[in-house]
Formats: C-alpha cells, sequence, structure tokens
C-alpha cells in the first residue's frame, strides 16, 4: 500500500494508476457519501452507561505521547467513539463541536473554512495519518465540506503557530486526523439512515486484533439533496488501517484514506445557478515502520503520497462548458527519531523531504513541482517532577523560494498537583507563496518570483484545573498572534500583481469547560472571544466572529437510552455582501440540535436526531443559506 508520487507528471505512472484503481474500486462499493459515519469503534461499541472512552495522550503538540496535564500547548481531542455518543461525524461538525470557528458557503457538502485563533483560512495545517494534507496550491475545504470522521479516527487540535514541527501553513494551528490501530476481538458494525432533504446513508466497520496482525477498517456512503435546486451531494469514505507486529523492536503498517464527492454548486442566492457542479477525489496512502533501538531510542518512517483532483463544471447556454481542472500530487518522506537515554531530556529529531505537482487550468494556467526538505529537533526537558519544558527548530529549504526557519518554546507547571496547571507557549509560523502568486499569468496579472513566506509570531498563556478527581474541568488561555509579510493584491503597477505588504494581529481569550457528573451526565462548553484586525488598513478581518461558543449535554439513563442536546452561537462578525461586495455585518446566529439513542434489543440500537430544532434561517457565509431544521432516523447493528 505503498504510495510514492513523482515531482512531475512524467513519472510513476504506475503508481498512479494503482491508486487510480484501488479509488475506483472503494468507490463502487460505498456509492456516495454519508453523513454520519459508523458510530462508535466497532471493535468497543458505546455503551449508554460509559464514560466517554478519552485517550490519555496527545501526540500534535510534541510529536510525542504527552498526557494533557503535562503538555504547554492547547491541544483539543475528541475519539470516534466520543463523536459516535453525541452523533456528530461530518469533519467540519467536528471541529464545530470544540468551539472552532468553521464556515461554510453552503449546505452539506459545500467548501467549508476554518480560522483558528483568527488566522486565515489557508493558515491552518491540516495532517492526516501524519502526512501534510494541505499546502498553498492543495485546498482542503471541499474535504472539510464534506468528508466523514469515521469509526477509525481520533481528532486531535493544536492551537498556535506549529510550524517548528510540521512546517508551511501551521499559522493558526494544526489539525490533525488519524486513523487507529485495530484492538481486541473482532468486532463489526453496520448502520443505516433516513431523513429530510431525501437523505439516506449507510455506513460499515470492522476492526481488530487477531495474532500479531491489526486491522481497522470504515466504509460510509449516503446522499442529501440538501434544500435548494441543484444542490444535491453524494460522496463515499474510505478508511483503512493494517498494522503487523514483526518482533518486540519491529512494527510495520499501512494506511488508506479516500474521499469521493459530487456537489451541486448553485452558488449564491442571488444567482441560484441550475446545473454549477463540483466534484472533488482525495486519496491518500500511507507505509509506516516502526523501529525500538535499544531501551531508549525509537524511530518512526512514514512513506505516502497524496493524488487529488477537483472539477468545476459551469455551463452557459450558447456557449462552450467552462471547466476547470485541479489536480495536485504529493509523495512525502518523514523519518522521526527520539532518543530520552539523556536524564530528564527526551529528544525528538528527524527530517521531512516532500515533492508536489500541481496543474490548474484556471486562473494562471499552473503546471509546476516543488520539492521541499526540511529538518526539526526539539527537546522535551522535566527538571521537576512538576515542570515539563519543549524547546525547538526547524529549518524549511524550498527550490522554489528558498530557506525558512521557525522555534517553538512552552512550559507547563503543575503548580498544584492533579489540581491546577499553569502553562504558556510561543512559536514562530509561515505560510509559503503559492504557484499562483510566484508564476501565474494571464492578460492581467503577473506573479512575484521574488516573494517572501508570510510570517507569523504568537504565544499564549493560560491554565486549567481539575475538580472533583477530575469529574470537572475548566481552561482558559489568553493568545496574541502577530502576522507580517501577507500577500495581498498590488495593483499599483499594470498588469497588477502581489506584493509582501499585509499586516494583521489577532488575540483573544478561549474557555473550556467538561463536566463528567452522576448518572451518566456529560456536557462540553467552549466559547472563544477574538479581536481580529489588519494593521495595514485598520478594517476588522473578515468572517472571524468576535464571540463564537458551543454547549453540548449527554445524559445517560441506564443501559437503553440516552439523550443530547447541542447549542452553537456566533455573534458579531464582518462579511462581504455575496451581491454587492461591499462589507457588511454578518447575521448573528444561534442553532439547536437534539439527538436520542435507545438500546432496542442487544446488539441493536435506534438512534434519532433534529437538526437545526428551532428552525433558525441563517448564513455562515452572505449569501449561502444553510438548512432549516431537519429530522433523522436511523438503525444500528453490531457484533
Amino acid at each position: 500500500m505503498t504510495l510514492v508520487l513523482p515531482p512531475s507528471a512524467g513519472g510513476g505512472r504506475s503508481c498512479v494508476r494503482a491508486l487510480r484503481r484501488a479509488r475506483l474500486a472503494a468507490f463502487a462499493v460505498i456509492g456516495g457519501c454519508s453523513l454520519a459515519a459508523a458510530e462508535g469503534a466497532a471493535g468497543t461499541p458505546s455503551s449508554l452507561a460509559a464514560a466517554p472512552d478519552l485517550d490519555p495522550f496527545v501526540i500534535t503538540a510534541t510529536r510525542t505521547p504527552v498526557r494533557p496535564g503535562e503538555s504547554g500547548s492547547v491541544v483539543d481531542h475528541l475519539s470516534a467513539d466520543e463523536l459516535a455518543r453525541r452523533q456528530v461525524s461530518g469533519f467540519a461538525g467536528a471541529l464545530g463541536l470544540l468551539g472552532l470557528p468553521v464556515s461554510a458557503s453552503g449546505q452539506p457538502g459545500a467548501s467549508t473554512a476554518i480560522f483558528l485563533r483568527g488566522a486565515n483560512s489557508n493558515q491552518t495545517l491540516f495532517l492526516v495519518d501524519g502526512l501534510r494534507f494541505n499546502d498553498p496550491n492543495t485546498d482542503y475545504a471541499v474535504f472539510l465540506g464534506g468528508a466523514c470522521v469515521s469509526a477509525c479516527d481520533s481528532l486531535e487540535v493544536a492551537h498556535g503557530p506549529q510550524s517548528t514541527l510540521y512546517g508551511g501553513e501551521a499559522v493558526g494551528g494544526v489539525v490533525s486526523l488519524r486513523s487507529q490501530r485495530g484492538e481486541g476481538p473482532v468486532r463489526q458494525r453496520v448502520a443505516v439512515e433516513a431523513g429530510s432533504f431525501g437523505t439516506w446513508q449507510t455506513a460499515w466497520a470492522a476492526q481488530g486484533a487477531p495474532g500479531p496482525w491489526a486491522f481497522n477498517v470504515a466504509l460510509q456512503a449516503g446522499r442529501t439533496d440538501n434544500d435548494r435546486v441543484n444542490n444535491a451531494f453524494r460522496s463515499g469514505n474510505l478508511t483503512a488501517r493494517l498494522d503487523r507486529v514483526v518482533s518486540s523492536r519491529v512494527a510495520v503498517g499501512a494506511t488508506l484514506r479516500g474521499f469521493e464527492g459530487r456537489y451541486g454548486s448553485p452558488g449564491t442566492r442571488f444567482t441560484n445557478d441550475p446545473d454549477n457542479a463540483e466534484r472533488e477525489s482525495n486519496w491518500l496512502a500511507t507505509a509506516f515502520t516502526h523501529l525500538r533501538w535499544g531501551d531508549a531510542g525509537t524511530s518512526h518512517l512514514v512513506l505516502g503520497g497524496q493524488s487529488r483532483r477537483f472539477e468545476s463544471e459551469n455551463p452557459s447556454p450558447g456557449r462552450p462548458t467552462q471547466l476547470t481542472v485541479v489536480t495536485n500530487r504529493r509523495a512525502v518522506l518523514d523519518w522521526q527519531n527520539t532518543y530520552a537515554g539523556l536524564a530528564d531530556h527526551r529528544v525528538t529529531f528527524g527530517t521531512t523531504a516532500e515533492a508536489n505537482h500541481t496543474v490548474n487550468t484556471g486562473f494562471g494556467a499552473i503546471d509546476r513541482s516543488q520539492s521541499l526538505l526540511a529538518f526539526f529537533v526539539q527537546d522535551e526537558f522535566q527538571p521537576h517532577a512538576s515542570v515539563h519544558l519543549t524547546a525547538g527548530a526547524r529549518l524549511d529549504d524550498f527550490d522554489t523560494f528558498g530557506r525558512h526557519a521557525t522555534g517553538r518554546a512552552t512550559a507547563a507547571w503543575a503548580a498544584v498537583p492533579n489540581l491546577l496547571k499553569l502553562r504558556a507557549s510561543w512559536g514562530t509560523a509561515f505560510r509559503s507563496p503559492s504557484f499562483l502568486d510566484l508564476y501565474g499569468v494571464s492578460a492581467f496579472y503577473v506573479g512575484n518570483r521574488a516573494l517572501r513566506p508570510e510570517r507569523a509570531r504568537g504565544g499564549d498563556v493560560g491554565a486549567d484545573l481539575s475538580l472533583a478527581g477530575s469529574a470537572v474541568t475548566l481552561g482558559v488561555t489568553v493568545f496574541d498572534n502577530r502576522f507580517v509579510d501577507l500577500i495581498v493584491s498590488d495593483f499599483s503597477r499594470t498588469p497588477s500583481s502581489v506584493a509582501n505588504v499585509g499586516r494583521a494581529v489577532t488575540r483573544g481569550i478561549e474557555l473550556t469547560g467538561r463536566w463528567r457528573g452522576p448518572a451518566g451526565l456529560d456536557s462540553r462548553l467552549a466559547y472563544t472571544y477574538l479581536e481580529a484586525g489588519s494593521r495595514s488598513t485598520g478594517q476588522r478581518l473578515l468572517r472571524r466572529p468576535r464571540h463564537s461558543a458551543t454547549a453540548d449535554l449527554l445524559r445517560d439513563f441506564g443501559a437503553r437510552l440516552s439523550l443530547g442536546a447541542g447549542l452553537r452561537l456566533v455573534a458579531d462578525r464582518r462579511d462581504v455582501h455575496a451581491r454587492t461586495f461591499a462589507t457588511v455585518d454578518g447575521e448573528d446566529f444561534s442553532v439547536v440540535r437534539l439527538h436520542a439513542q435507545w438500546r432496542i434489543a442487544p446488539g441493536w440500537r435506534m438512534r434519532g436526531r433534529i437538526e437545526n430544532a428551532l428552525d433558525e434561517r441563517y448564513e455562515e457565509i452572505h449569501g449561502f443559506p444553510q438548512l432549516p431544521w431537519g429530522a433523522f432516523l436511523g438503525v444500528e447493528r453490531d457484533w
């Protein structure tokens, strides 16, 4: 299952053909997109009376397993089981559950953006199974708007600049989606659901660890018509992982993940286009080896590749259909080593090599390749049992615009063990110029090959409080980020171009809360206050709400019934009018969802949910209406 894609279109065609065959075979099985994943990990079916299955470690903040109480970074974590209990399966919905500002340009399946800590939508890095999933030329928006978080997945979000560990685009933070290793006896699960807007969906998952082998696989398929003309969305998801323990020191494995989708794209409510369509095919595969050398050292080697194709079809009466095609190919080698043989230190170091090729038949007619070689090192230092420090540095070398160095440091102090932790972090990050920025050419535009990367530096301080034996956890974080050399349009020349002249600042407060009370009560709260403005123009940055909050409550009533409710609130933001393009005040909105689960027999469950229960009429992006209220009912079987 190793996939290594060439930096140019000419070589490695056999690998690409093999990936396409696997993609077509998988899509033939799963059909279209499921809007709900196979709920919970199939090997560990959710018990209505059980507490959420929380992973005791997080990985994204340091590239190594760290207990949350020892991390100096803000890291959110959601397991597949926890998402299933709340009947949240879409990738965007999962991020929304964490209170992150997610904005969709339409109904389910539409392109979606995230503004993490006020960073621009292209300044958050997505990691999928350990590989960089997006760059300035490879968009994540369609995947985020339509893909599912499967029964195999664990989701982590690391806040703040993270380029020291992961390179470009990790300005606002990193969103990491990882397939989990199968465990225990072989288990399977199947689910079907139907509901409003012509929605139907199916899901199947299986996992287990028979002997030295372990596997975890999930398939999802479905369709919804949404409630606008030419707005149907259908897609399919495949997530698979295979592991093999070779010896006490060596383990190998592979992952395969695919998303196929078609979205009828009517545009804004002012245009209501009857036949525009968008298609996305995004596949990623890895092969990895984990080696333990001695008692204190480990190495982790990943070979992987990504193949993406996006098509936008725009028919026009009396004229040829306008077809824009974007293809991205990426090959990656990531080699990470960790040594814990020094007293109170754990050192992580390694290298990342990447080659990518992009073809874009739209504006600029791009056909370009880029290679990257990066080196990173990090030291985790524990000078005292209650103090955990990290410091790291990284050098990225691009063949298109040169080198860029970043650094990061964090501190965590258990001021009162098991009660109060104080923490702080500081780091730098960057976003590289796109091929369009560097090389685009048309009658009205020419790229700027002298561009520098967009740069950012930011830090935060905060505290985490645990009460009642960790049944209640509270967190508060104050953050501040500064952006320079932002790439903006330059109309002072003819033809126009782009230049490094933009500056911006984002600062705010994040509040989080979790209460796991008696009688199966489980609640989550998240709130962000954000000030985001351009230092170049003095204007507020668009689509960054000053206030965003989520609340989610789940109550288990014995072994047969559970009930839950969720609230999302967004207020005080600026947007662009979809028809006049004037800057306007975006509308405030609050959306309520309700869900229930009933265990009707051993191994059988019935699930129901109502989305937008108060029938709020709202737009996350001006001109693109969201769905009114809808009801959905499903049945699930595991064995």
